[in-house]
Protein backbone atom coordinates (compact mmCIF):
# COMPACT_ATOMS: atom_id res chain seq x y z
CA UNK A 1 0.00 0.00 0.00
CA UNK A 2 1.40 2.95 -1.53
CA UNK A 3 3.29 5.61 1.08
CA UNK A 4 2.62 8.44 -0.59
CA UNK A 5 5.88 10.53 0.81
CA UNK A 6 8.29 8.49 -0.52
CA UNK A 7 7.39 9.17 -4.17
CA UNK A 8 11.14 8.60 -5.10
CA UNK A 9 10.66 4.34 -5.55
CA UNK A 10 6.65 4.73 -6.23
CA UNK A 11 5.35 3.41 -9.48
CA UNK A 12 6.68 4.57 -12.71
CA UNK A 13 5.65 7.40 -15.46
CA UNK A 14 4.90 5.68 -18.95
CA UNK A 15 8.30 6.71 -19.73
CA UNK A 16 9.87 4.84 -17.21
CA UNK A 17 7.79 1.66 -17.80
CA UNK A 18 8.52 2.10 -21.70
CA UNK A 19 12.60 1.71 -20.55
CA UNK A 20 11.23 -1.13 -18.84
CA UNK A 21 10.73 -2.49 -22.08
CA UNK A 22 6.83 -1.92 -21.93
CA UNK A 23 4.32 -4.43 -20.39
CA UNK A 24 4.80 -7.05 -23.23
CA UNK A 25 7.50 -9.70 -22.60
CA UNK A 26 10.88 -8.78 -24.60
CA UNK A 27 14.53 -9.63 -23.86
CA UNK A 28 17.17 -6.96 -23.34
CA UNK A 29 18.47 -4.93 -20.45
CA UNK A 30 17.41 -2.37 -18.21
CA UNK A 31 19.19 -0.08 -16.07
CA UNK A 32 17.60 0.06 -13.11
CA UNK A 33 15.76 -2.72 -10.60
CA UNK A 34 11.73 -2.85 -10.85
CA UNK A 35 9.94 -4.69 -7.66
CA UNK A 36 6.42 -5.01 -7.39
CA UNK A 37 3.98 -6.71 -4.96
CA UNK A 38 3.47 -6.46 -1.48
CA UNK A 39 2.34 -2.70 0.93
CA UNK A 40 3.76 -4.69 3.79
CA UNK A 41 6.77 -5.38 2.42
CA UNK A 42 7.00 -2.00 0.43
CA UNK A 43 8.47 0.12 3.27
CA UNK A 44 11.09 -1.87 3.84
CA UNK A 45 11.81 -2.41 0.22
CA UNK A 46 11.77 1.70 -0.40
CA UNK A 47 14.24 1.77 2.49
CA UNK A 48 16.69 -1.07 0.77
CA UNK A 49 16.25 0.75 -2.65
CA UNK A 50 16.88 4.20 -0.83
CA UNK A 51 20.64 2.82 0.35
CA UNK A 52 21.13 1.42 -3.48
CA UNK A 53 20.36 4.55 -5.10
CA UNK A 54 23.02 6.00 -2.24
CA UNK A 55 25.50 3.92 -3.79
CA UNK A 56 25.19 6.05 -7.16
CA UNK A 57 22.86 3.36 -8.91
CA UNK A 58 19.61 4.61 -9.86
CA UNK A 59 16.85 4.45 -7.82
CA UNK A 60 14.61 1.14 -7.66
CA UNK A 61 11.35 1.16 -8.32
CA UNK A 62 9.18 -0.16 -6.39
CA UNK A 63 5.46 -0.75 -6.53
CA UNK A 64 2.81 -1.74 -4.15
CA UNK A 65 0.14 -4.07 -6.12
CA UNK A 66 -0.50 -6.59 -3.12
CA UNK A 67 1.21 -9.82 -3.48
CA UNK A 68 -1.58 -11.51 -5.37
CA UNK A 69 -1.61 -9.02 -8.50
CA UNK A 70 2.66 -9.08 -7.57
CA UNK A 71 2.76 -12.68 -8.18
CA UNK A 72 0.90 -12.82 -11.58
CA UNK A 73 3.17 -10.03 -13.19
CA UNK A 74 6.11 -11.63 -11.63
CA UNK A 75 5.65 -14.81 -13.22
CA UNK A 76 4.11 -13.57 -16.34
CA UNK A 77 7.89 -13.69 -17.99
CA UNK A 78 11.19 -13.37 -18.20
CA UNK A 79 12.70 -10.39 -19.46
CA UNK A 80 13.42 -6.31 -19.11
CA UNK A 81 9.44 -6.16 -20.02
CA UNK A 82 8.95 -8.00 -16.72
CA UNK A 83 9.54 -6.97 -13.17
CA UNK A 84 13.10 -8.36 -11.44
CA UNK A 85 11.21 -9.42 -8.17
CA UNK A 86 8.15 -9.76 -5.84
CA UNK A 87 7.39 -8.67 -2.73
CA UNK A 88 5.49 -10.72 -0.55
CA UNK A 89 3.86 -10.76 2.76
CA UNK A 90 3.26 -15.00 2.50
CA UNK A 91 5.13 -17.23 0.71
CA UNK A 92 4.61 -18.58 -2.94
CA UNK A 93 1.67 -20.84 -3.80
CA UNK A 94 2.61 -24.02 -5.37
CA UNK A 95 -0.12 -22.90 -8.31
CA UNK A 96 1.52 -19.75 -8.46
CA UNK A 97 4.95 -21.47 -9.19
CA UNK A 98 3.34 -23.27 -11.85
CA UNK A 99 2.80 -20.49 -13.53
CA UNK A 100 5.82 -19.47 -13.00
CA UNK A 101 7.70 -22.06 -14.60
CA UNK A 102 4.68 -22.59 -17.58
CA UNK A 103 5.63 -18.65 -18.49
CA UNK A 104 9.60 -19.22 -18.45
CA UNK A 105 10.68 -18.17 -15.22
CA UNK A 106 12.41 -21.32 -13.99
CA UNK A 107 14.90 -20.15 -11.79
CA UNK A 108 13.50 -18.55 -8.15
CA UNK A 109 15.83 -17.08 -5.75
CA UNK A 110 13.34 -17.14 -2.46
CA UNK A 111 14.26 -15.31 0.45
CA UNK A 112 12.75 -14.69 4.13
CA UNK A 113 13.72 -10.68 4.64
CA UNK A 114 11.63 -10.89 8.00
CA UNK A 115 8.57 -11.35 9.84
CA UNK A 116 5.44 -9.14 10.30
CA UNK A 117 1.88 -9.48 11.70
CA UNK A 118 -1.61 -8.89 10.78
CA UNK A 119 -2.84 -6.94 13.07
CA UNK A 120 -6.30 -5.90 14.33
CA UNK A 121 -6.54 -2.15 15.74
CA UNK A 122 -8.59 0.39 16.94
CA UNK A 123 -8.40 4.38 17.43
CA UNK A 124 -7.09 5.20 20.86
CA UNK A 125 -10.84 6.09 21.92
CA UNK A 126 -11.83 2.61 21.09
CA UNK A 127 -13.31 0.15 23.31
CA UNK A 128 -11.27 -2.32 24.31
CA UNK A 129 -11.65 -5.13 22.00
CA UNK A 130 -10.58 -8.38 22.81
CA UNK A 131 -11.03 -11.07 19.93
CA UNK A 132 -10.93 -14.54 19.03
CA UNK A 133 -10.01 -16.25 15.72
CA UNK A 134 -13.80 -17.89 16.46
CA UNK A 135 -14.88 -13.99 17.16
CA UNK A 136 -13.32 -13.04 13.72
CA UNK A 137 -14.63 -15.98 12.14
CA UNK A 138 -18.45 -15.43 13.10
CA UNK A 139 -18.56 -11.80 12.74
CA UNK A 140 -16.67 -11.46 9.22
CA UNK A 141 -17.52 -14.94 7.51
CA UNK A 142 -20.16 -15.04 4.48
CA UNK A 143 -21.52 -18.17 6.24
CA UNK A 144 -20.09 -19.06 9.63
CA UNK A 145 -19.91 -22.64 9.71
CA UNK A 146 -22.21 -23.25 6.95
CA UNK A 147 -25.30 -21.12 8.20
CA UNK A 148 -26.90 -17.70 6.88
CA UNK A 149 -24.52 -14.48 8.56
CA UNK A 150 -27.18 -13.12 10.83
CA UNK A 151 -24.59 -11.05 13.11
CA UNK A 152 -24.92 -7.27 12.87
CA UNK A 153 -23.24 -6.36 15.67
CA UNK A 154 -20.06 -7.98 17.90
CA UNK A 155 -22.58 -8.57 20.36
CA UNK A 156 -24.58 -10.57 18.09
CA UNK A 157 -20.95 -12.83 17.91
CA UNK A 158 -20.62 -12.88 21.73
CA UNK A 159 -22.62 -11.36 24.68
CA UNK A 160 -19.15 -10.55 26.14
CA UNK A 161 -18.07 -7.89 23.00
CA UNK A 162 -19.65 -4.67 22.37
CA UNK A 163 -23.24 -3.54 21.59
CA UNK A 164 -22.02 -2.22 18.22
CA UNK A 165 -22.04 -2.50 15.01
CA UNK A 166 -19.15 -4.78 13.18
CA UNK A 167 -17.51 -2.65 11.17
CA UNK A 168 -14.17 -3.82 9.80
CA UNK A 169 -11.55 -1.96 7.52
CA UNK A 170 -9.26 -4.41 5.95
CA UNK A 171 -7.11 -5.57 2.81
CA UNK A 172 -8.35 -6.12 -0.65
CA UNK A 173 -8.40 -9.52 -2.23
CA UNK A 174 -5.06 -8.77 -4.06
CA UNK A 175 -3.03 -8.69 -0.70
CA UNK A 176 -1.24 -11.20 1.20
CA UNK A 177 -2.55 -9.83 4.34
CA UNK A 178 -5.90 -10.95 2.91
CA UNK A 179 -4.35 -14.01 2.16
CA UNK A 180 -3.03 -14.61 5.88
CA UNK A 181 -6.21 -13.00 7.28
CA UNK A 182 -7.69 -16.19 5.70
CA UNK A 183 -4.96 -18.97 6.70
CA UNK A 184 -4.08 -17.59 10.56
CA UNK A 185 -7.35 -15.83 11.49
CA UNK A 186 -10.91 -17.28 9.96
CA UNK A 187 -9.71 -20.99 9.50
CA UNK A 188 -8.13 -21.25 12.93
CA UNK A 189 -12.02 -19.70 13.85
CA UNK A 190 -13.61 -21.90 11.28
CA UNK A 191 -11.53 -25.04 12.43
CA UNK A 192 -12.97 -24.45 16.31
CA UNK A 193 -16.19 -26.48 14.72
CA UNK A 194 -15.14 -29.92 14.46
CA UNK A 195 -17.11 -30.74 11.46
CA UNK A 196 -15.24 -27.93 9.78
CA UNK A 197 -12.01 -29.37 10.58
CA UNK A 198 -13.56 -32.74 9.37
CA UNK A 199 -14.94 -30.97 6.16
CA UNK A 200 -11.16 -29.99 5.23
CA UNK A 201 -10.70 -33.87 4.30
CA UNK A 202 -13.92 -34.54 2.49
CA UNK A 203 -14.75 -31.76 0.55
CA UNK A 204 -11.83 -29.16 -0.12
CA UNK A 205 -14.10 -26.71 -1.75
CA UNK A 206 -16.73 -26.39 0.17
CA UNK A 207 -14.37 -25.91 3.44
CA UNK A 208 -12.46 -23.14 1.64
CA UNK A 209 -15.54 -21.44 0.32
CA UNK A 210 -17.38 -22.00 4.36
CA UNK A 211 -14.02 -20.58 6.25
CA UNK A 212 -12.31 -18.19 4.04
CA UNK A 213 -15.12 -16.25 2.18
CA UNK A 214 -15.80 -13.22 3.66
CA UNK A 215 -19.16 -11.27 3.89
CA UNK A 216 -19.93 -8.43 1.66
CA UNK A 217 -22.66 -6.84 3.29
CA UNK A 218 -20.96 -3.84 4.35
CA UNK A 219 -19.53 -5.51 7.45
CA UNK A 220 -16.13 -5.42 6.30
CA UNK A 221 -14.86 -2.86 4.00
CA UNK A 222 -11.80 -3.35 1.67
CA UNK A 223 -9.58 -0.62 2.04
CA UNK A 224 -7.61 -1.28 -0.85
CA UNK A 225 -3.38 -1.18 -0.71
CA UNK A 226 -2.78 1.99 0.84
CA UNK A 227 -2.43 1.05 4.75
CA UNK A 228 -2.00 4.80 5.51
CA UNK A 229 -5.12 5.55 4.62
CA UNK A 230 -6.73 2.73 6.62
CA UNK A 231 -4.95 3.95 9.35
CA UNK A 232 -6.47 7.44 9.45
CA UNK A 233 -9.55 5.92 8.44
CA UNK A 234 -9.51 4.06 11.95
CA UNK A 235 -7.72 6.56 13.61
CA UNK A 236 -10.96 8.88 13.24
CA UNK A 237 -13.40 6.13 13.86
CA UNK A 238 -13.78 4.54 17.45
CA UNK A 239 -15.82 1.92 16.51
CA UNK A 240 -14.04 0.66 13.66
CA UNK A 241 -11.40 -2.10 13.62
CA UNK A 242 -8.74 -2.08 11.18
CA UNK A 243 -6.47 -4.97 9.48
CA UNK A 244 -3.06 -4.14 8.58
CA UNK A 245 0.68 -4.78 8.55
CA UNK A 246 1.98 -4.57 11.89
CA UNK A 247 4.58 -2.25 10.85
CA UNK A 248 2.09 0.20 10.31
CA UNK A 249 0.16 0.04 13.66
CA UNK A 250 3.64 0.40 15.36
CA UNK A 251 4.48 3.61 13.13
CA UNK A 252 0.74 4.81 14.66
CA UNK A 253 1.26 4.16 17.93
CA UNK A 254 0.14 7.29 18.93
CA UNK A 255 -3.43 7.02 16.93
CA UNK A 256 -4.18 3.39 17.65
CA UNK A 257 -4.10 0.49 19.59
CA UNK A 258 -3.28 -3.34 18.93
CA UNK A 259 -6.77 -5.59 19.73
CA UNK A 260 -5.80 -8.64 21.63
CA UNK A 261 -6.04 -11.73 19.86
CA UNK A 262 -6.95 -14.70 21.88
CA UNK A 263 -5.40 -12.61 25.01
CA UNK A 264 -1.84 -11.96 23.12
CA UNK A 265 -1.52 -8.24 22.22
CA UNK A 266 0.15 -7.37 18.96
CA UNK A 267 4.06 -6.54 19.54
CA UNK A 268 6.95 -6.59 18.81
CA UNK A 269 7.96 -9.65 21.30
CA UNK A 270 4.50 -11.67 20.40
CA UNK A 271 5.62 -11.42 16.92
CA UNK A 272 8.78 -12.33 16.92
CA UNK A 273 8.57 -15.75 18.80
CA UNK A 274 5.12 -16.02 16.60
CA UNK A 275 3.28 -16.35 20.07
CA UNK A 276 0.13 -13.71 18.43
CA UNK A 277 -1.86 -15.41 16.09
CA UNK A 278 -1.47 -13.56 13.38
CA UNK A 279 2.67 -13.52 12.90
CA UNK A 280 3.61 -14.47 9.25
CA UNK A 281 7.18 -14.31 7.51
CA UNK A 282 7.97 -11.64 4.75
CA UNK A 283 9.55 -12.72 1.58
CA UNK A 284 10.91 -11.23 -1.39
CA UNK A 285 11.59 -13.33 -4.86
CA UNK A 286 14.09 -13.20 -7.09
CA UNK A 287 14.83 -13.98 -10.66
CA UNK A 288 17.74 -15.48 -11.05
CA UNK A 289 18.01 -14.83 -15.18
CA UNK A 290 17.87 -11.04 -14.57
CA UNK A 291 20.76 -10.90 -11.97
CA UNK A 292 22.92 -9.97 -15.48
CA UNK A 293 20.99 -8.21 -17.60
CA UNK A 294 19.66 -5.80 -14.93
CA UNK A 295 22.14 -3.07 -13.47
CA UNK A 296 22.01 -3.05 -9.97
CA UNK A 297 19.54 -6.08 -9.13
CA UNK A 298 22.86 -8.13 -7.41
CA UNK A 299 23.43 -4.71 -5.20
CA UNK A 300 20.02 -4.65 -4.13
CA UNK A 301 19.50 -8.05 -2.99
CA UNK A 302 23.08 -8.10 -1.33
CA UNK A 303 21.85 -5.00 0.80
CA UNK A 304 19.09 -6.97 2.38
CA UNK A 305 21.28 -8.90 4.78
CA UNK A 306 23.24 -5.48 6.03
CA UNK A 307 19.45 -3.82 6.66
CA UNK A 308 17.73 -6.98 8.82
CA UNK A 309 19.41 -7.70 11.77
CA UNK A 310 19.65 -6.39 14.75
CA UNK A 311 21.18 -3.36 14.04
CA UNK A 312 19.72 -2.98 10.58
CA UNK A 313 17.74 0.17 9.41
CA UNK A 314 14.76 -1.67 8.51
CA UNK A 315 14.14 -2.50 12.84
CA UNK A 316 13.20 1.18 12.86
CA UNK A 317 10.65 0.96 10.42
CA UNK A 318 8.83 -1.18 12.20
CA UNK A 319 10.50 -5.40 10.69
CA UNK A 320 10.51 -7.77 13.28
CA UNK A 321 13.59 -9.45 12.75
CA UNK A 322 13.68 -12.83 11.97
CA UNK A 323 15.72 -15.37 14.23
CA UNK A 324 19.94 -15.70 13.95
CA UNK A 325 19.48 -19.21 12.28
CA UNK A 326 16.83 -17.87 9.65
CA UNK A 327 18.95 -14.50 8.45
CA UNK A 328 22.01 -16.71 8.52
CA UNK A 329 20.35 -19.44 6.05
CA UNK A 330 18.57 -16.73 3.89
CA UNK A 331 21.80 -14.50 3.54
CA UNK A 332 23.74 -17.96 2.25
CA UNK A 333 21.02 -17.84 0.10
CA UNK A 334 21.57 -14.86 -1.77
CA UNK A 335 25.43 -15.17 -1.72
CA UNK A 336 25.13 -18.35 -3.27
CA UNK A 337 22.18 -17.29 -5.84
CA UNK A 338 20.31 -20.46 -4.85
CA UNK A 339 16.73 -21.38 -6.98
CA UNK A 340 14.17 -22.72 -4.88
CA UNK A 341 12.70 -25.90 -5.95
CA UNK A 342 9.08 -26.17 -4.82
CA UNK A 343 9.30 -28.24 -2.03
CA UNK A 344 6.65 -27.57 1.16
CA UNK A 345 4.30 -25.05 -1.16
CA UNK A 346 0.35 -25.05 -0.82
Amino acid sequence: MYDFKTTAFVAVSALALASCGGSGGGGGARDFVRAVGSSTVYPFATAVAEKVAAQGLKSPVIESTGTGAGMKLFCAGVGAGHPDIENASRRMKASEFEDCKKNGVTEIIEVQVGIDGIAFAEAMAGPNMKLTPEHVYKALAAEPFGKPQTAKKWSDVDPSLPNEPILVYGPPTTSGTRDALKELILEAGCKSDPAMAALKDSDKDAYEKTCTTIREDGAYVEGGENDNLLVQKIAQNPKAIGIFGFSFLEENADKLKGVPMSGVVPTYASISDFSYPGARPLYIYVKKAHLGPIKGLKEFIAEWPNAWGPEGYLKSKGMVISPDNVRAENATVISSLTVMDGTGLK
